[in-house]
């Protein structure tokens, strides 16, 4: 680096007591991505150009593509603010002996506020409820909203986390909180409480998936694990549409094996409004908010900014990516 303060170009939204740490020690260029109209995302191209255009050496982003020609350029730090910096080519940055910085569990809380609103909102029939009190039909065909609406409250159930990383620890105390009985299937977490999916599977009333996409859990909810379930099963995926096979869940829920299901993400951010979830009346779909949080943007904002500060005092980053490359670096 050379001498004076670092320019970080920052492309994600920040905010609060780490924004202001990281302009203490940095000149900032503020352009996140989700403030701009039209929405814009940087290629790997365009990204090393506008770096090259502002002559930043610190990197901060959150959707904009870290790769290729952005590592030709002087950089100190590039940091992620995601927990997976997938937007990031590690082994690039690597090989250009590029600190790479991410934020773990920046989003914990909020998806698991989230899990919480989908369990209710699909359990207590909310989302049509509230259809029908704005269409006038409180009394819908002579009934009265008693007799259409009830249901088992969740305290004294038993609810399964599939995955019990940041947000499943998240959630883990607030259905605890509850009334509820929490059990839990991680095969690498010791506090984990089952090392079996199908024993956990059938012994909830709740499933709640929080795990990685990965080669080993993709699809690891299909046809045979919602037939392991309890029947009338509540199911929940506010992590990746990629965990669960879609067609079954449809079979799952249309057949009443799982009783209701609340969903925060589809393959490819996108459902087809004709696709068959849409016509269920036991399912809340959400677009994958469950981070969207104010919240999420200072966590992620501090955590990053306290270890940039750490890199460029020669300490070691509680959350660096590549670890490796540090005796370079300094």
């Amino acid at each position: 680096m050379s001498a004076g303060r670092p320019i970080a170009l920052v492309t994600a939204p920040m905010r609060g007591e780490g924004f202001d740490l990281l302009r203490s020690f940095a000149d900032v260029v503020y352009e996140p991505w989700i403030d701009q109209d039209p929405l814009r995302m940087y290629n790997a191209e365009q990204f090393a150009a506008r770096v090259a255009d502002e002559g930043a050496t610190i990197v901060v982003a959150e959707a904009d593509e870290c790769a290729g020609p952005l590592f030709d350029q002087p950089l100190f730090a590039v940091a992620s603010c995601r927990g997976d910096p997938k937007n990031v080519d590690v082994t690039a940055a690597t090989a250009a002996n590029v600190p790479v910085l991410r934020a773990p569990g920046r989003n914990a809380d909020g998806v698991a506020e989230i899990a919480i609103a989908l369990l209710l909102a699909s359990t207590r029939g909310l989302c049509t409820a509230d259809r029908e009190v704005r269409a006038g039909e409180i009394y819908r065909d002579g009934t009265i909203p008693y007799q259409r609406f009830r249901a088992w409250q969740v305290q004294g159930k038993t609810a399964g986390l599939v995955g019990l990383g940041a947000v499943g620890r998240a959630l883990r105390w607030r259905l605890e909180g509850l009334g509820m009985n929490v059990i839990s299937y991680d095969p690498y977490s010791a506090d984990a409480t089952h090392t079996d999916l199908d024993a956990l599977l059938a012994a909830c009333d709740v499933v709640s998936l929080h795990a990685p996409v990965t080669p080993a859990t993709k699809g690891m909810i299909g046809a045979a694990q919602f037939a392991a379930m309890r029947d009338g099963a509540v199911f929940i995926n506010t992590a990746r549409a990629e965990l669960h096979d879609h067609d079954a869940l449809v079979g799952a829920l249309s057949a009443g094996k799982v009783a209701a299901a609340g969903i925060d993400h589809f393959a490819g951010e996108w459902l087809d409004p004709d696709d068959p979830l849409t016509k269920l009346p036991n399912v809340v779909l959400a677009p994958h908010i469950g981070g969207a949080t104010f919240d999420t943007e200072a966590n992620h904002s501090l955590l990053i900014a306290t270890d940039l500060a750490r890199l460029l005092a020669g300490e070691t980053p509680v959350n660096i990516v590549n670890p490796e490359v540090l005796g370079a670096v300094r």
